[in-house]
């Protein structure tokens, strides 16, 4: 969903590994933003890796496919895209959802190592309809729970987590591009409850 933290969450990731040693390649698949391009292309230079991009309105299959591409002949190690984060009501959106996901796994010769979902902390039983719409139309493996750096608790995620068995992988505490966490449980439970 736009606003949920996911164009910064690809960005915090790409730090975290490039910060490791890794090789990153961000691909900014949101081509109907054109905001969500420009954004992705800042935070890629602010965090030190490249980035493949095409034109606002253009295909977002099309960027996937040529990041995937780049990084094969470049020896890049990982690439994160970013998708259109689109209302999970919108069937034309979903579908284009669902063409990424098969032209992902058409370039890579296999299915990509993680698929994951954004999820704002202040969210609420709204997360549970989301996750399971963007689930089917991507195979969703894991969650990234942001915004919680504020008021926002995340309570939402544990019937996420729960009924559909996606796993919480990561938690976003800030802005800046080491505040991306990995997920506690035990934390996580006492911060609800406090």
């Amino acid at each position: 969903m736009n606003g949920t933290g996911k164009t910064t969450t690809i960005a915090k990731l790409a730090h975290r590994l490039n910060s490791q040693g890794k090789s990153v390649l961000v691909a900014a698949g949101d081509t109907f933003r054109a905001a969500a391009i420009e954004q992705l292309e800042i935070w890629a230079n602010r965090v030190g890796v490249g980035i493949v991009r095409g034109q606002p309105g253009g295909d977002p299959s099309a960027v996937i496919f040529d990041a995937i591409t780049a990084a094969k002949s470049r020896g890049v190690q990982y690439v994160l895209a970013d998708t259109a984060g689109r209302q999970h009501t919108k069937e034309n959106l979903m579908q284009e959802l669902q063409k990424v996901a098969r032209v992902a796994e058409k370039a890579l010769g296999r299915a990509p190592d993680e698929v994951l979902l954004v999820i704002d902390g202040n969210t609420g039983q709204n997360a549970i309809r989301q996750a399971e719409v963007f689930s089917k139309a991507a195979g969703v493996t894991g969650a990234v729970l942001t915004k919680l750096d504020g008021t926002a608790k995340g309570g939402a995620i544990v019937s996420v987590t729960n009924q559909l068995g996606i796993p919480i992988k990561l938690i976003g505490v800030g802005e800046k591009p080491e505040d991306l966490l990995p997920f506690k449980a035990a934390d996580f439970a006492r911060e609800l409850i406090e």
